[in-house]
């Protein structure tokens, strides 16, 4: 029995996902999966024992599926562990043993789509950041509508002021979803629209805020005291605010998405991840290299274009749909 027959008794059920969930979750992993899978499989190709061969080809494959070189090194540290201490570990086990360990790097439990309501925090103030062009905007977006669906007042708040574009186009998610948008001209001092932001929200008396930011990284200094001015600026307004800094990152840009981690975790304090594109990229072992590296849990992820195609990301549906 190979690691090919393993998964596929394993399957992705008893998530808590709907089917459709993981229809889509699945085929947003496919060219993901078979990018993983073809390395895995040379790198058990005739052997029946997991041996240091076998690790190095499969410390490779990991290498090279995007989930980067400090988080593949843990992986095989603990794999290493498991054939310690199981004594005897064949290949057919090895899928196994990867699904449960990388599971267990991968941080955080499955997000609620209320946190309105799980954190007690109203209104709850979620600060968006990353640089342009990975779907930041749209992931707001979409945001923006799977909490609404889940019964909340949202209001968005359109503080990345230095693009036109960016507004315009904050605005057109607030037409599609139905959600409020607050904004003011291009060149506005971005604190003063997220002010005006949390005063409108709990004027209106909504559960969620979501503040867009310029995404710049060309100083970070320059990029540091924007954030910090946002965030002590809401503050004011509502004294724990944000509650959540969600970093947006593109999966399909592989490394340079852990680099950008790397930069915007310096400038501020980032405590979730959104991953767009993976439904386009086979560079989805990002997910595991980011969120094992810096601690922070994904969120979010998006697989498709549509409205709703952002999930909540459920480590033990991702995992097994990877493997699935």
């Amino acid at each position: 029995m190979g690691i090919f027959s393993f998964l596929a008794r394993k399957g992705a059920g008893q998530t808590g996902q709907t089917e459709q969930e993981k229809e889509d979750l699945q085929k947003s992993l496919g060219k993901t999966k078979e990018s993983v899978f073809k390395k895995l499989a040379r790198a058990v190709a005739g052997k029946t024992v997991v041996d240091d061969q076998v690790l190095d080809e499969l410390e490779e494959a990991l290498v090279t599926s995007d989930v980067g070189v400090e988080t593949t090194l843990a992986i095989i540290e603990r794999l290493q562990e498991r054939v310690k201490r199981e004594k005897y570990l064949g290949t057919d086990e090895l899928a196994r043993v990867l699904r449960e360990e990388i599971a267990e790097l991968l941080v955080g439990n499955k997000p609620v789509a209320d946190p309105w309501l799980s954190e007690g925090k109203k209104p709850y103030v979620i600060m968006v950041v990353g640089v342009n062009g990975v779907g930041k905007t749209t992931t707001i977006g979409k945001l923006a509508y799977l909490f609404k669906e889940n019964g909340a007042k949202v209001v968005l708040g359109a503080a990345d002021t230095f693009r036109a574009a960016a507004v315009e186009q904050l605005q057109e998610w607030g037409r599609r979803t139905g959600v409020p948008v607050v904004a003011q001209s291009m060149g506005s001092d971005p604190a003063s629209v997220a002010f005006d932001t949390l005063k409108s929200a709990v004027a209106r008396d909504a559960d969620i805020v979501i503040i867009d930011t310029a995404g710049r990284l060309h100083n970070k200094v320059g990029l540091m005291n924007e954030l910090s001015k946002i965030k002590n600026v809401m503050k004011k307004v509502v004294p724990d605010a944000p509650h959540e800094v969600l970093l947006v990152l593109d999966a399909s840009t592989g490394q340079n998405a852990i680099e950008q981690a790397r930069q915007f975790t310096a400038a501020t304090e980032v405590n979730a991840l959104a991953l767009t594109k993976l439904d386009g990229t086979a560079k989805g072992g990002v997910a595991i290299g980011i969120s094992a590296q810096f601690k922070i849990p994904v969120k979010y992820i998006g697989v498709g274009e549509k409205i709703t195609d952002l999930q909540l990301f459920d480590k033990k549906a991702f995992v097994d749909s990877l493997f699935a």
